[in-house]
């Protein structure tokens, strides 16, 4: 199938493109197209004009943001002067640039881990950071990312800054807090401070670079004695929204993460959690299925931690 027709423009600032969707209530932001376009070739997305901000530079970067940094507004942890206690990224900031920069790979380890996962190479070349967090899909292991680190994404609207912590940003299936006539700026992914990190992240689907059945994310700090000292542990694909497990991850504080410990955890975390059922999955499998590859990605952070 062909889109609908629509109308196009190049917005040249974040203002302009503000501008332009509180002109035209069916208007969309596009910037590298990789959800959006699909959606339009099947007629499942009709917007009336497309307003592209994928040159707008000051919307593509990667850097640290410091505690002295008045921008911070204090809520990261983190503790030194001139200490990052962030990686803010650009929303139009292209996947695969994230995927090889080495800032991204030193202090936020497990969107490293997940960004090799997001598609296939030719997709991750023109979809963007700030493209996968506004449509909100929870099999998008960039949005599970963010909400097992407790990011915080920042948008313009209305001539205002807003901001959100991940796990309040996205409410449903492809629905978020994102104003109709808002531009996503930027998502901040905290910097652990912890000498001993590991990640782990693992998916099932049906083929590699295809969506998620289920997913599970986890970043683990450990002391000396191979006993975690701090934990993010995260489920994807498998609910609605991604769910951040905070109770498991401060259960296993102290502990040294055995499997036995975490698989009992999980399962008691998502004994009460509704779980999504379709053609590809049912809701049993992707329970059984998420509580496993929570096992495992915590598994891999422990290992990999108690190496660093």
């Amino acid at each position: 199938m062909k889109p609908a027709p629509f109308e196009y423009s190049r917005a040249r600032s974040v203002e302009e493109a503000c501008a332009l969707l509180a002109a035209d209530d069916g208007a969309r932001l596009i910037a590298g197209g990789q959800t959006l376009v699909p959606l339009m070739a099947m007629r499942l997305a009709r917007p009336t004009r497309l307003v592209d901000i994928a040159r707008i530079p000051e919307l593509a970067y990667v850097r640290d943001v410091h505690v002295d940094d008045p921008q911070l507004h204090g809520r990261e942890e983190a503790s030194g002067e001139g200490k990052a206690a962030a990686v803010a990224i650009g929303a139009t900031t292209k996947q695969a640039v994230v995927e090889h920069d080495a800032l991204v790979r030193a202090k936020v380890p497990l969107l490293a881990k997940a960004m090799p996962l997001v598609g296939h190479d030719a997709t991750r070349a023109r979809g963007t950071i700030g493209g996968s967090l506004a449509n909100g899909d929870s099999a998008a292991e960039i949005v599970l990312t963010a909400v097992t680190l407790g990011a915080t994404l920042t948008w313009r609207v209305d001539g205002r800054t807003e901001q959100a912590e991940a796990s309040q940003f996205f409410l449903g299936p492809m629905v978020t807090a994102l104003p109709p006539a808002a531009c996503l700026l930027e998502a901040r992914f905290p910097v652990w401070s912890e000498p001993r990190v590991g990640t782990g992240f693992h998916e099932v689907n049906e083929r590699h670079g295809d969506f998620a059945f289920a997913a599970a994310a986890a970043q683990i700090a450990v002391d000396g004695d191979g006993r975690c000292t701090r934990a993010a542990l995260g489920i994807g694909a498998a609910t609605a929204v991604p769910l951040r497990l905070d109770g498991v991850a401060k259960a296993l504080q102290g502990t040294r993460c055995e499997e036995s410990l975490v698989r009992r955890l999980v399962a008691e975390a998502l004994a009460e959690v509704e779980t999504m059922a379709d053609l590809h999955a049912s809701a049993e499998y992707r329970r059984r299925a998420a509580i496993t590859l929570a096992v495992r990605a915590v598994s891999d952070a422990h290992r990999t931690a108690r190496r660093a």
